[in-house]
């Protein structure tokens, strides 16, 4: 469980990181960051698997890059739904932000796996 919250923490840290190099990302504070680091897990946990299946073919035709693009869109919903949290530079902002998030969560599995 603690493992849990560390990775929100970690997640609504780059977040933060993200206001302050990305232009067009913005997070107004903690508060937001850890919402929205909650709600990008919880619709990547529920929905992105859906429209992965939905969007295979497309997928599959671009040989794997529509997920950039799919990570992107899950992104743009959670900036829809938290307050103090928004991506007013764009689709390109919203989908260099969402590599970046990737990298870390996926820095922060490989870290915290156990062997």
């Amino acid at each position: 469980m603690i493992g849990l919250v560390l990775y929100f923490v970690v997640m609504a840290g780059a977040m933060i990181l993200l206001t302050r190099v990305l232009p067009g990302f913005v997070v107004t504070g903690w508060g937001p960051a850890l919402w929205a680091a909650f709600w990008l897990a919880l619709l990547n946990t529920l929905l992105k698997p859906i429209l992965f299946l939905l969007t295979l073919p497309l997928t599959i035709l671009t040989l794997g890059l529509f997920l950039l693009v799919l990570n992107g869109v899950m992104l743009w919903l959670v900036a829809r739904l938290v307050d103090g949290f928004s991506i007013p530079g764009g689709f390109g902002t919203t989908i260099l932000a969402s590599i970046v998030l990737s990298l870390v969560g996926m820095l922060w599995k490989g870290l915290t796996r156990s062997s």
